[in-house]
Formats: structure tokens, C-alpha cells, sequence
């Protein structure tokens, strides 16, 4: 009974599977939208100013952001919690897309929000006079707490490093 039980347990993992699909659905949406900000972005280029200019870039730029966190996620969840890819046989793959493990994806997560959240913050400014001084507040209030995050679940991971209590 029991080893039926950790079987089923064990196979469940792949209930995970759909959802990294999923996520790779949402990547070509992700795609399209940033295809979608780029012709925007170059049809109206001419008459842009150097501020909607900055921010047509720093739009772009956080689309690219949020691909790359699907993408860590999608690499990093299916590799840490389903099954094992072997990239034995391909070569060109970066290096990092099968050796994330479950602390380096906490981490590399908490920086790719702390990104998006500093152009979110940085759009902010960029656009000042037309935000409220409440809108700002809360722009860098968000971020700060993103930043103190990662610092603190950076500082908990070291910690946990240092007591030789990996987290696996």
C-alpha cells in the first residue's frame, strides 16, 4: 500500500505539465504584444519625442523582461518539478536552462520582478508630470518592497547556505 501511494505521489508531478504548456502559450501572447509595441513603436517613431521615445524603448524592454521570467519559469519549473532535460545532445542551449536549481529560481524570479518593476518605476518618472504625487508614492513604494525582498530572501538563502541546509 505504501509504495502505491509514493507511486502516485511521485506521478503526480506531471499534473505540473499543462501548466508549463500554458505558459508557453502565454509567451507567444507575450510575443504578440511585444510584435504589436514594436510596429506601434516604429510607425510612430518619426513623430515621437525624445520622452515618448524612451519610454516606447523601456515598453519594449519590459516585454523582452517578461519573456525571459516565462521562460525561467518555464525551464526551471519543468526541470526542478517534473522531469529531468537532458541537454546532453544539444549544445547551443545556455547553460543555465538546466542547472537552476529551486533557490536560484526564487532568486532569479525576485531580480526579474525587481527589473520590471524598476522600468515600471522608471516609466513612472518619465512621464511625471502627467502621475500624481499618490500614483509615485506608490510606484516606489511597490518597488521598494520588491527590492527588500530580494535582499532578504537572498540574505535567508545564504544563510541557509552557511548552516549547510541546502534548499532542495
Amino acid at each position: 500500500m505504501e509504495k502505491m501511494i509514493e507511486r502516485c505521489l511521485v506521478a503526480s508531478r506531471w499534473v505540473l505539465a499543462p501548466f508549463y504548456i500554458g505558459l508557453v502559450i502565454a509567451l507567444f501572447v507575450v510575443l504578440l504584444k511585444f510584435g504589436q509595441e514594436l510596429l506601434h513603436y516604429v510607425v510612430g517613431a518619426y513623430g515621437f519625442t525624445t520622452e515618448e521615445t524612451v519610454i516606447g524603448v523601456l515598453e519594449l524592454v519590459d516585454l523582452a523582461l517578461l519573456g525571459s521570467l516565462i521562460l525561467i519559469v518555464i525551464f526551471s519549473g519543468y526541470e526542478n518539478f517534473v522531469s529531468k532535460i537532458d541537454g546532453t545532445e544539444h549544445l547551443s542551449w545556455p547553460s543555465w536552462m538546466t542547472k537552476v536549481d529551486f533557490a536560484g529560481l526564487k532568486l532569479k524570479l525576485l531580480a526579474s520582478i525587481v527589473l520590471i518593476s524598476a522600468i515600471q518605476l522608471l516609466k513612472g518618472f518619465m512621464q511625471i508630470e502627467k502621475l500624481t504625487d499618490r500614483d509615485l508614492y506608490w510606484l516606489v513604494g511597490i518597488h521598494m518592497v520588491f527590492m527588500i525582498s530580494g535582499v532578504l530572501l537572498a540574505f535567508s538563502d545564504l544563510l541557509q547556505a552557511k548552516a549547510g541546509h541546502p534548499d532542495d
